[in-house]
């Protein structure tokens, strides 16, 4: 493409996308229940830390985007390191991985 001179134009197309084209995948929609828990969860954790309770720390609530679970952080407000998460890392790979159905077996595997 040649770089355009002062005083020239240029016109682009521009198409209408629809909605089923776009690459982002459709969330699923949270129960009414679970949306009202996590309103909660996420009140109560605006309240501790609003509370200075912790300190140099802060409740953090966050949905884990493989599992869509919820997750509780403790971290550092300032340098943001995470100083006990709930569940663990290790508990939401190992639900990602029971849902597709492979971890089952590699995991007993390994632990023989």
């Amino acid at each position: 493409m040649k770089a355009l001179l002062p005083g020239e134009r240029f016109v682009m197309d521009v198409v209408s996308i629809s909605p089923t084209d776009t690459a982002f995948p459709q969330s699923t929609p949270v129960p009414p229940a679970e949306a009202a828990e996590r309103r909660e969860l996420i009140s109560a954790a605006k309240a501790v830390n609003a509370s200075d309770l912790m300190g140099e720390n802060q409740l953090v609530f966050t949905i884990d985007p493989q599992t869509h679970r919820p997750v509780i952080r403790v971290e550092n407000r300032d340098t943001h390191e995470i100083l006990l998460q709930l569940p663990p890392d290790y508990v939401l790979r190992l639900a990602k991985e029971l849902r597709s159905g492979s971890a089952v077996t590699s995991s007993v595997l390994s632990d023989t």
